[in-house]
């Protein structure tokens, strides 16, 4: 086993990435590894939950050069016995270490389809897609977060399907029961309240959140119901004036990116996730950790994995307001009931470092 881990990624912001490397690091060092957390800019929501015996690194850097230059003196620097690159820096990282001449065992955690997800920079659509053609076979190993993700990898990249290891993020822990009990100070959320529909992620155009809108106008116009959205992003304006335009502004909450979202899902009377792909759809796996029933879209991705196709929870196809309405008042009226938390235990954070920790050994032997 490597004593001397590095994670890298670009910032701490608070999306599913940031938090699955953050419980790695976590779950790494209560094994009495020593790890080390490599960011282009140490900034972002989840910056004070950086566990505090991990090494911090900040590159501080944002041009496409220093990325992998940066990262090329670091491992000339500090020498961790594998490095462990997940997000939109993983091509920088496979350059890093090119050019780092170390030779460090590197492994790339893709957390999302590539190829619909397109680039985070102004490189054309084509350009990223050989970027990551090129890069991607010069890492040791690849790890998928979903089987979804694997075939979108093996079938639009050219990488062999097998040589790729699926392992979904570690969500499932202890603070998550913690987390749920925490009392909610929206007024919404009271017992005499009409019913809540909640969606949690940022409001981003692949979340879906329009389509939602549509729905839960469809909805509200045959009973009284409530839908709160937490996020944040640069759909905000877009879902206010959908809202606004179907007449349901009044019954529609977006309180903006909170740090425990856990608890709003614990007394959510249903839970939505309306996007138009996922890597894997950890929101679902939280809710449903949460004892509340869920409804996602059945998007490339992980959704349909999470829920055992429909098993534990309704799918319902990727932009259709009508199908989605049907749904949620399903929710609403008690149809849907609550997955076994017996169907999370693949999920459970000791379990999904320690797959990790098999991958790295191997990389590192």
């Amino acid at each position: 086993m490597p004593s001397h881990i590095s994670l890298f990624w670009k910032k701490l912001a608070g999306g599913g990435v940031e938090s699955v490397m953050l419980t790695l690091a976590e779950e790494f060092l209560a094994q009495g590894l020593d790890v080390d957390i490599v960011l282009g800019k140490r900034q972002g929501e989840l910056v004070d939950e950086v566990p505090a015996k991990a090494n911090v690194f900040d590159l501080d850097v944002s041009r496409t050069v220093e990325r992998f230059t940066s990262l090329a003196r670091y491992l000339r620097q500090q020498e961790p016995d594998v490095l462990l690159s997940a997000g939109t820096l993983s091509r920088y990282a496979v350059l890093g270490n090119l050019v780092s001449g170390t030779m460090t065992p590197l492994v790339l955690a893709v957390h999302k389809p590539l190829s619909l997800t397109g680039s985070s920079s102004r490189l054309p659509k084509w350009v990223h897609e050989r970027f990551i053609k090129w890069t991607y076979p010069f890492s040791d190993r690849i790890i998928a977060v979903s089987e979804g993700v694997a075939d979108d990898l093996a079938s639009a990249f050219g990488m062999p399907r097998r040589d790729i290891r699926v392992i979904p993020n570690p969500v499932v822990g202890p603070r998550i029961t913690e987390q749920a009990k925490q009392e909610v100070s929206h007024p919404w959320f009271s017992d005499d309240s009409p019913p809540v529909t909640l969606a949690v992620g940022r409001l981003d155009k692949v979340k879906g959140y329009l389509t939602l809108v549509r729905a839960f106008a469809k909805v509200r116009g045959k009973r009284p119901c409530r839908l709160v959205i937490l996020g944040e992003g640069p759909r905000r304006p877009a879902i206010q004036q959908e809202a606004r335009t179907l007449g349901v502004e009044d019954d529609l909450s977006m309180p903006g990116y909170v740090s425990n979202p856990l608890k709003y899902m614990a007394r959510a009377d249903v839970f939505v996730l309306s996007s138009k792909w996922e890597g894997l759809g950890n929101v679902l796996i939280e809710t449903m950790a949460c004892g509340t029933p869920v409804i996602s879209t059945d998007c490339p991705g992980g959704p349909s994995e999470i829920l055992k196709h429909g098993k534990f929870g309704r799918l319902v196809p990727v932009e259709n307001p009508a199908a989605l309405a049907s749904a949620i008042e399903e929710g609403l009226n008690g149809e849907i009931q609550p997955a076994p938390l017996s169907t999370l235990e693949r999920f459970r954070r000791d379990k999904v470092a320690n797959q990790y920790l098999d991958v790295l050994s191997s990389t590192s032997a």
